[in-house]
């Protein structure tokens, strides 16, 4: 990394006597670690080096953080092997400054300041990256960064919260229970006869806070939902177990701030998920292992129903108090009833997943749209808002 000309102001005023310094924050805690290293390498080979003066940072899987220097074809999945983070001699940490967050080395054999730090791209899918986790830490030292905020973060990232939360502005979700940690331990038997009651097979069994398909289990058979509620316990103490919807898998992206006229959220082209195979579903195989799915750009709605699904796209960004981007997933039946399934404030974000090829589709190349998102994150307003 190299020493930055020292700036008088932080933010866009300090950035603009120089390239703003962008902190690509990748890795984390969570069981998404790997996904998070491939999002990471997508970024670094777009991000220009002639406006950005870009510094990596990987958090490893006990949650602490790394100066690394990287290239995109080191964080990228080789023969379904999928990079992480590894310890390198620089531990670093983000604390604040006079001028901005500054990033801070560590190690032992003797500190240094490594500069300011304008923006950070905090690509951690997943807990304690995610859930508003990462985002409390950016706020406590003032930092700019890209995505929604900490209650946002939180809420999206449980489905549970999220349903609800969806539901009080009017928004169409499908059926589901929750099966929390002491019930589930006090006794099993009571939680399995309420899911049994409440919802029809199939039902898919799912963490409550878990993205990228890990740990879900689609169930039939309501015998088998013990050991599918205990599968993903593996990952999260508190389950979600969610009714079956019909329809096509089908998914929008959303750009923008949303805080005010000038920055109003915009919906992208819409995407299709076609599983081949015979796959059940779309699992974590499937998205990154064994191109067991077709990702369909456009997806092919007719064009009423395309219309509604995108306005219904930045309907749940906006009751969420989304900021920067998020992709909101659907179902769409025959019929043309639309459900909501889902909203990832951090989705995917390698030059082939799903959010930056529906912007590629409404004509937002991939290298655009990450400087939109810096951007939009340095002109964003810090603290309470």
């Amino acid at each position: 990394m190299t020493e930055q000309t020292a700036s008088t102001s932080s933010g866009v005023e300090g950035a603009a006597q120089r390239r703003p310094r962008v902190l690509v924050l990748y890795g984390g805690r969570s069981s998404e670690h790997s996904i998070s290293c491939v999002s990471a390498g997508g970024v670094l080979a777009a991000l220009d080096a002639r406006q950005w003066d870009v510094v990596t940072v990987g958090i490893d899987r006990q949650g602490r953080w790394w100066l690394t220097e990287v290239t995109p074809t080191d964080l990228a999945a080789v023969d379904g092997v999928l990079p992480e983070v590894r310890p390198t001699a620089d531990p670093v940490a983000l604390a604040p400054g006079d001028d901005g967050p500054r990033l801070h080395s560590i190690a032992e054999a003797g500190g240094k300041d490594l500069g300011v730090v304008d923006v950070v791209f905090p690509l951690l899918h997943g807990p304690w990256g995610e859930d508003g986790a990462i985002q409390g830490w950016l706020e406590s030292v003032s930092a700019a960064y890209v995505g929604s905020g900490v209650l946002t973060s939180a809420v999206a990232m449980d489905k549970a919260a999220m349903k609800l939360a969806l539901q009080a502005h009017g928004l169409p979700v499908g059926p589901f229970e929750v099966v929390h940690d002491g019930e589930w331990q006090r006794g099993r038997d009571r939680v399995l006869a309420r899911v049994e009651f409440a919802l029809s097979l199939p039902v898919f069994v799912k963490p409550v806070r878990a993205g990228s398909s890990i740990g879900i289990t689609r169930v039939t058979n309501w015998a088998d939902l013990g050991s599918a509620i205990d599968e993903a316990r593996r990952h999260d103490p508190r389950v979600i177990v969610e009714e079956s919807v019909s329809g096509a898998e089908i998914e929008c992206g959303v750009l923008g701030a949303g805080r005010s006229h000038d920055d109003f959220p915009q919906a992208s082209t819409t995407a299709r998920i076609v599983l081949r195979d015979g796959r059940a579903f779309y699992d974590f195989d499937a998205k990154y292992l064994d191109d067991a799915a077709d990702l369909v750009v456009p997806s092919g709605l007719p064009g009423e129903v395309d219309a509604r699904v995108r306005e219904m796209a930045v309907r749940a960004f906006t009751a969420l108090g989304c900021e920067g981007l998020a992709r909101v997933d659907f179902f769409v039946d025959d019929h043309g009833v639309i459900t909501i399934n889902e909203v990832n404030t951090m989705p995917g974000f390698t030059p082939t997943s799903m959010y930056p090829r529906m912007w590629q589709a409404a004509g937002v190349e991939y290298a655009e749209l990450i400087d939109r998102l810096l951007t939009l994150a340095l002109q964003r307003d810090r603290g309470l808002r």
